[in-house]
């Protein structure tokens, strides 16, 4: 089998997908585009035009960051869902809720005034309240199971990381079993090479470049 990755280097979805096949050393080829200026092949084959799609064998295509997790977790042992039907559905809620959260997250990172940052920060907060109410003991997201709602939300905490924005968004004293589900993903040890070598420059120049507001607001 054949599997080809398409690509944007700083694209959270993408990095899901990444650190799926690396966990479950599934070999796999990458391409990279410009989401600005995609490629004709890439329009012809993404019907959102978003990334990750992923080419099996050169003839079908899987769109959608969430399925093609699942897809890999099927073809692959080492199940990151659990068997039981209702939990499984369970799971897929709370990766689609994670989905939310990283346009969210997104749209505060890609503010151009204070308005907009303030709105994104109030409904990430309230997010993240949910997550804390949520999650249990730990470490994971299903206990001591690694699976694919933690892999959902691990590129999140990287950025969260990066941009040194923990306490603004779920400090340790208001959210600490976020704060402790966060240290552990990211102790994830696929999660640094899921990314480019560059990734941090990378993500932070597009911040810089497309919204001076929030780039302030970091210290950027």
């Amino acid at each position: 089998m054949n599997l080809e990755l398409i690509s944007f280097k700083i694209c959270p979805f993408v990095q899901r997908a990444v650190i799926t096949l690396l966990h479950k050393d599934i070999p796999y080829n990458i391409t990279y585009i410009n989401l600005s200026s995609p490629p004709d092949w890439f329009t012809q084959l993404s019907p959102f035009g978003k990334v990750p799609i992923l080419k099996v064998d050169n003839k079908h295509v899987i769109f959608e960051s969430a399925i093609i997790d699942e897809y890999l977790d099927e073809i692959c042992p080492g199940k990151l869902l659990p068997t039981d039907p209702l939990l499984r559905a369970i799971d897929r809620s709370w990766i689609d809720f994670g989905s939310s959260l990283l346009l969210d997250f997104s749209g505060l990172i890609h503010s151009v005034d204070e308005a907009t940052f303030n709105n994104k920060l109030t409904l990430l907060k309230n997010e993240f309240d949910w997550l804390e109410k949520k999650l249990g003991e730990g470490p994971y997201f299903n206990g001591d199971e690694f699976s694919l709602v933690d892999i959902a939300y691990a590129p999140l905490f990287m950025r969260t990381r990066l941009l040194k924005l923990e306490d603004r968004l779920f400090s340790a004293d208001q959210y600490p079993k976020v704060t402790a589900w966060s240290e552990k993903l990211l102790e994830v040890p696929e999660l640094p090479k899921s990314v480019v070598s560059n990734f941090e420059d990378l993500l932070k120049t597009q911040i810089k470049t497309k919204a001076p507001y929030a780039a302030q607001q970091f210290g950027l």
